[in-house]
């Protein structure tokens, strides 16, 4: 089990690192699902970007783990509210099945018990 726990550890990093870089690679298309109420949107898509690539490194070096994981964990909280904008106002997105839009709010919820799991030894 404690190697099973450890590759899905770095498994996890490498998933917020990927994802991460690619708020880098396509800012545009995260600066779209920005709810309009939010300031700065480009700045909070680099922002956030900075911070996946951050605390999923720190997610692969053990002594780091924990504080990266409760890290992870408020990131996945501080985007509920661009995952429920987009569920609740599918016509601004007609290339997404509204179906998928809903289900990135339960999403979060799997990925945030994921991270959840390393938060102690």
């Amino acid at each position: 089990m404690r190697r099973f726990k450890i590759f899905t550890r770095y498994l996890l990093g490498a998933l917020f690192v990927i994802a991460g870089i690619n708020h880098f690679a396509n800012a545009p298309i995260y600066v779209n699902v920005m709810p309009p109420y939010l300031p700065w949107h480009l700045e909070l898509v680099y922002i956030s970007g900075a911070a996946e690539i951050t605390l999923g490194i720190l997610l692969w070096i053990r002594r780091f783990a924990a504080w990266a994981a409760w890290g992870l964990i408020a990131l996945c909280v501080a985007v509920v509210p661009a995952n429920l904008h987009m569920a609740l106002h599918a016509q601004l997105y007609p290339a997404v099945a509204p179906v998928w839009l809903w289900l990135r709010l339960p999403a979060q919820g799997l990925l945030i018990a994921w991270a959840w799991w390393y938060t102690r030894e």
